[in-house]
């Protein structure tokens, strides 16, 4: 490909374009996935916004009909002996600890439902779990709908320590099959983040699964977007070059 442009000639050479086009490609896609990301978490954070009214669903509405982040009110009572402890779950300042979740088995027949009452701070070593008992007397619980946290990536099946007789059963970002294996009964398809006035649970500071804002995510896409305008002008550059005097002669 040849482009005369005034005094000058466009010729890229082929290696320049082999090595060109796929990056460039990979700069933009890149950065349109940094744009989804960043309407991802706009959704997100706009869902946990939306749900401030608190429902009391009935024992005919499915909890995972109901939207992620709403605000729920549920009547039952705690299962003490089966609580599940969520490894590898960090406080709000960073620290090593569990996430504990408790069944609660509603009043109204409605089944099962996971309450994670919180964050602990790990015990004084692994083979000794901290005392996360509660009393499994009738009580009213609200708080808002999630699921269960998922890693960045993940490696391998949930595994339970102690063995199958322990409880607390400790699981690594378990689905929710393999918390209803460790339970050996249904459970709903959405966790309840326990409200944080509410008595019987631990550090609660609950907000949106987003990490960061969509602010940064927005910031990288420029980023990315910057990096392949750059890759275009520095392909367009070597690609120039002078007429020389028998190219002009011949035109």
């Amino acid at each position: 490909m040849r482009l005369a442009i005034g005094q000058r000639v466009f010729a890229p050479r082929p290696w320049a374009v082999l090595a060109t086009v796929p990056a460039l490609a990979l700069f933009v896609l890149l950065g349109f996935w940094q744009i989804n990301r960043a309407e991802e978490k706009q959704v997100l954070m706009t869902e946990f916004a939306a749900g401030l009214e608190t429902l009391t669903p009935g024992s005919e509405v499915a909890i995972r009909d109901l939207p992620r982040y709403q605000r729920v009110r549920l009547a039952g009572r705690y299962d003490p002996a089966r609580q599940v402890l969520l490894d590898n779950m960090p406080s709000a300042s960073g620290a090593p600890g569990y996430r504990v979740l408790t069944p609660l088995i509603r009043a109204d027949g409605g089944g099962i439902v996971m309450v994670d009452r919180g964050w602990v701070p790990l015990g004084p070593s692994r083979a000794e779990l901290p005392d996360v008992a509660v009393h499994g007397g009738e009580r009213v619980v609200s708080g808002r709908l999630d699921r269960l946290p998922v890693p960045g990536l993940r490696l391998g099946a949930a595994a339970a320590s102690g063995g199958k007789s322990a409880w607390p059963r400790v699981l690594n970002f378990p689905v929710r099959a393999d918390v209803e294996a460790e339970l050996g009964v249904p459970v709903a398809a959405r966790i309840l983040l326990l409200d944080a006035e509410l008595a019987d649970g631990y550090e609660r500071i609950w907000k949106p699964a987003v990490g960061f804002g969509p602010a940064r995510h927005l910031g990288y896409a420029i980023q990315w977007f910057a990096l392949a305008l750059t890759l275009v002008v520095i392909f367009v550059v070597l690609s120039l070059r002078p007429v020389s005097d028998k190219e002009a002669q011949g035109s």
